[in-house]
């Protein structure tokens, strides 16, 4: 863990310490009324919530495989375990453990760590797609009175399948023709920045070696589909996770819309994941949202937000320990040389600006 990341942690730590016994000033927080709220909370959509997250493991690894199809066939599920652990390391080791998956793989399937990173980059940008077009969808088409400001969400939705649109568009561009659109971006931001030019030139060649896996309009078809399901049974989890704690026969009708942006928000916390520290700041900013969103007291948020840490985030991790330990892997291991394998490939690309990696 890098010196800065661990000094911006306990930054974040000290300032929500802080907020907290300020709320706890002005509003005690009521720890019995906490713990009860677990003991009412619903457990089987709790399990059911977990059973969702575990069978998107199973697609993620399945999308993987076929992302792999131009450089080697590998049967769908395969790489099951190597999603699991790569997962269980970001959850325990943070952010920084995020190229497990890569490192992994490639060494699995024997294929170089560049050609990986370069699938994981692909991963990511389908991920936040599919993000974008189920968040936006579910916004804008929110009958009224579903989200409060609705107005701002309704604009903020449209905006969002705008650039959304565009961004499907320069990825077809960089497709099509990436070592152009490289050198075209180059071009442009040199006189503002050298550094700035070379940094987006390498970005795009990376995009575009990511995207060589694509290779027919089939492949992309396909790949957005298995992610679109992927991040349905994701946002059924939020949905069964916040129903967990919601009283019996509470009003639903509008749960889908508001669980969306709940989530997204939690992806915005999770951004900066440091170990142990990054669970606290995701249940404080799930926190914040559940209350608006769905009018929970702060004792029944923090016990839902506490919950969805543990479905979505956390409940990967005894699996994938134990993985680990059948597969003989140390995590904590493996994310330092796949964080040397990484500034192995920088320092190639920096030798070498226009080769891809």
């Amino acid at each position: 863990m890098k010196r800065r990341e661990w000094i911006l942690g306990l930054i974040v730590l000290a300032a929500l310490a802080g907020l907290f016994l300020y709320e706890q000033h002005r509003h005690p927080f009521d720890w019995k009324m906490f713990l009860e709220e677990f003991r009412k909370a619903r457990w089987t959509k709790v399990g059911i919530g977990v059973g969702c997250i575990y069978l998107a493991f199973a697609f993620r690894a399945a999308r993987w495989a076929r992302l792999l199809r131009p450089n080697k066939h590998v049967p769908l599920f395969s790489l099951l375990g190597t999603q699991v652990m790569g997962f269980t390391a970001v959850a325990l080791i943070g952010r920084i453990a995020d190229l497990v998956r890569p490192y992994l793989i490639a060494r699995k399937t024997d294929l170089s760590v560049s050609s990986q990173i370069a699938v994981y980059i692909v991963e990511r940008l389908f991920d936040g797609g599919s993000m974008a077009i189920l968040f936006c969808s579910a916004i804008v088409l929110a009958p009224a009175g579903t989200l409060p400001h609705q107005d701002v969400f309704n604009k903020f939705g449209k905006g969002g399948l705008a650039l959304t649109l565009a961004g499907a568009l320069f990825l077809v561009a960089v497709r099509l023709s990436g070592r152009a659109v490289a050198a075209f971006s180059e071009t442009v931001l040199a006189p503002l920045s050298r550094k700035l030019a070379v940094a987006v030139g390498q970005k795009i060649r990376a995009f575009h070696s990511g995207l060589d896996t694509l290779r027919s309009p089939a492949d992309f078809v396909v790949t957005l589909t298995i992610s679109l399901v992927m991040w349905c049974l994701i946002t059924f989890a939020y949905v069964e996770g916040v129903e967990a704690f919601m009283p019996a026969g509470a009003e639903t009708s509008h749960l889908l819309a508001r669980c969306l942006v709940l989530m997204a928000g939690g992806g915005v916390a999770s951004i900066v994941q440091l170990p142990v520290i990054g669970w606290f700041t995701q249940i404080a900013a799930l926190q914040v949202m559940l209350r608006p969103l769905f009018g929970m007291s702060p004792e029944t948020a923090m016990a839902c937000a506490a919950s969805l840490l543990a479905i979505t985030f956390l409940s990967v991790a005894p699996i994938g320990l134990v993985w680990a330990q059948f597969e003989h892997i140390n995590l904590r291991n493996v994310t330092i040389e796949s964080e040397h394998a990484k500034e192995d490939l920088e320092s190639a690309e920096n030798a070498d600006p226009a080769v891809a990696p």
